[in-house]
């Protein structure tokens, strides 16, 4: 007899980001497995959202309020209506020894969220598994986003649908009707360190990301623009913005790098 060892190589590293898609869309990205062995290789893919015991799993305390370092769940948000928001084809099959085969990923969320995740498996056998991917993905409604700083959200959310608040219970409070009207503005919060030094001072930096996400939906618009207000303010506190403004291409991001002196006035604190 001869024994021998099923080995694979996969194009997919451990991380397989799908990027922004607007919210209702969906984009695919491939990847490739080879069969490095003599041996024709039985697999299947398996997603840890369809696993039997993730209901089981569930049952204990979110890892961002157990664990500082992972603040995501290995299976993050996932569809209003049921249906996974990963998907892979094919989910089974055979690779004959020496031969590669061409897997499909699909992305397709139903609402806005940045914590989309899964865990695909490469089983061989039914038994061993052979390679493991995180799936990521964000979502939004709007076809620009900006990103960065210091995460102010909970990245668990519950699955269960608010209703819109009825135009009799606006009425009933002035505040409620005036938030129907006024859409919260999303903060982001950017955290600079400045190290008071003896030489010539060092500006404490961080970055913005600015981005326009690819979508049939909004084809006729080729470019975004995008502004930073209060300028005056910003220089008065020490902060220096570059740039200030710009456009950005459907598929692009740029980066906006904002620096900090404190003015001569501010105590070290």
């Amino acid at each position: 007899g001869r024994g021998v060892v099923p080995s694979i190589v996969c194009s997919a590293g451990e991380v397989l980001n799908m990027g922004y898609v607007i919210a209702r869309e969906k984009t695919t990205s491939t990847f490739k497995i080879q069969n490095t062995s003599t041996l024709t290789l039985r697999y299947s893919m398996q997603l840890d959202s369809l696993s039997s015991t993730r209901d089981k799993d569930q049952q204990s305390l979110p890892s961002f309020l157990t664990s500082s370092l992972q603040r995501t769940e290995i299976v993050g948000t996932q569809n209003y209506n049921g249906l996974s928001v990963f998907s892979i084809f094919p989910t089974e099959g055979e690779i004959v020894g020496g031969k590669s085969q061409d897997f499909v990923v699909t992305f397709s969320p139903d609402h806005e969220s940045l914590y989309y995740s899964d865990r695909l498996k490469v089983v061989l056998f039914g038994k061993k598994i052979a390679h493991v991917i995180h799936l990521k993905g964000a979502a939004r409604d709007h076809p620009m986003f900006v990103e960065g700083g210091v995460p102010l959200d909970v990245p668990i959310e519950s699955l269960a649908v608010t209703s819109p608040v009825s135009s009799q219970e606006a009425l009933k409070g002035g505040n409620v009707l005036q938030n129907k009207l006024q859409k919260p503005v999303k903060s982001i919060l950017l955290i600079l360190e400045y190290i008071e030094g003896e030489s010539s001072p060092v500006p404490a930096m961080t970055e913005l990301k600015v981005g326009a996400i690819q979508t049939a939906r909004f084809a006729s618009k080729k470019k975004a623009e995008f502004g930073i207000d209060s300028l005056a303010l910003l220089r008065q506190q020490g902060l220096t913005v570059e740039p200030v403004k710009g456009t950005v291409e459907a598929g692009e991001v740029k980066r906006i790098s904002v620096s900090w002196v404190p003015p001569a006035d501010v105590r070290v604190s």
